[in-house]
């Protein structure tokens, strides 16, 4: 099952599909193996019984995801791998999307092949944390990531903050970027840093490699039109209130841009709202990036599912430096937000925790 994880993980976003991996063993060797790589591509039990050849019938599946049993843009796997002679199915997980939840492996019991559930479910569940999320609660999951120095400020007090975090760690974040559906950056970072928001990603010739959306919170459109994220317009939303400029707006859509009316509250964008939009548009996973104040807006409207704070071994001091999540803030420590499934570890002289809200 540690294989069939791993292999899964060769997918760099099957977004909207979940990471799955297969392996086939018989008579206590690997026989085939596989993974699903994007939407409509063969799952990864169908690419493991084919690696497989002669050697599937009468052989042991190990699947991270509980195999589908109904037809969506390919046929149930369900059905390929009874018809293939299979023994035994062991799952990490049951499916969680209601087309398949349970019905998988009723549906294999059912063709008399054994079946055997929960093996590294906690592994398995992790793997995919965004496509159950996104299935359960049909909302992105959203990753909040931000980088502070040791005494809690992103940037000196004149706003300079190239770079806080050392260069293993901006790489990481490079290669994190790419493996979610959208990367949502607010104004103020934009017109501070004029960032390209680039993903960097080792990736074989089979797999597709598609540049993550970037979402700009704008309320006002107050982007400029040469702002580097524009160089590729069609990859860029930008979320703005009823209130922006219309013209401004008409400029955006004819270079390519997507301009998106959100709700206001108390005169910004109403980030809740926003991440229901990006969810009927099929995007399951959000990364955000920005400032203190678009990290306050997200934490307050209770939308992040997990943060990554990188902690760099520096001081910055001054009153005036920006810190993570500025916002009004809280009025009592009862109130504070608590991370639970704590995760601290190193990458180069950076300090990263981990945790869910």
């Amino acid at each position: 099952m540690g294989l069939a994880i791993e292999l899964a993980k060769k997918a760099r976003n099957p977004s909207p599909n979940p990471y799955v991996g297969a392996v086939i063993v018989k008579n206590g060797r690997i026989a085939g193996r596989g993974f699903h790589l994007k939407a409509g591509d063969p799952h990864a039990e169908i690419n493991a019984i084919r690696d497989a050849g002669k050697n599937v019938k009468g052989s042991t599946l190990y699947v991270n995801l509980e195999p589908c049993a109904h037809w969506g843009r390919t046929p149930p796997c369900t059905d390929a791998i009874a018809e293939a002679g299979i023994r035994e199915v062991v799952i990490g997980i049951k499916d969680p999307n209601p087309l398949v939840n349970g019905k998988g492996i009723t549906r294999l019991k059912k063709a008399g092949v054994k079946v055997s559930s929960g093996i590294l479910e906690q592994e398995s569940r992790k793997l995919n944390e965004v496509y159950t999320h996104y299935i359960i609660q049909k909302i992105p999951f959203v990753l909040l990531k931000t980088a502070m120095s040791l005494d809690g400020k992103i940037a000196a007090r004149t706003g300079e903050s190239r770079w806080i975090s050392g260069e293993q760690s901006r790489k990481y974040v490079k290669q994190l970027r790419a493996k979610f559906d959208a990367v949502l950056v607010g104004i103020n970072t934009v017109l501070r840093d004029d960032p390209e928001l680039t993903t960097v990603y080792k990736f074989t010739s089979l797999q597709v490699y598609k540049e993550p959306l970037k979402i700009i919170v704008d309320s006002r459109l107050k982007i400029p039109l040469r702002a580097k994220l524009l160089k590729k317009p069609e990859e860029v939303i930008v979320a703005a209130t009823n209130k922006a400029p219309k013209n401004k707006a008409r400029q955006l859509e004819r270079l390519g841009v997507r301009v998106l009316a959100i709700k206001a509250k108390k005169d910004r964008i109403d980030i809740k709202a926003l991440m229901k939009k990006l969810a009927e548009m099929e995007i399951s996973s959000v990364f955000i990036e920005g400032g203190g104040e678009i990290n306050a807006s997200a934490i307050e409207s209770g939308i992040v599912d997990k943060v990554l704070f990188f902690i760099a071994p520096k001081f910055i001091g001054g009153r005036d430096a920006k810190t993570p999540v500025e916002g009004r803030g809280i009025a009592r420590m009862a109130q504070a937000a608590q991370l639970r499934n704590i995760t601290v570890r190193r990458i180069g002289l950076d300090i990263i925790v981990e945790g869910y809200l």
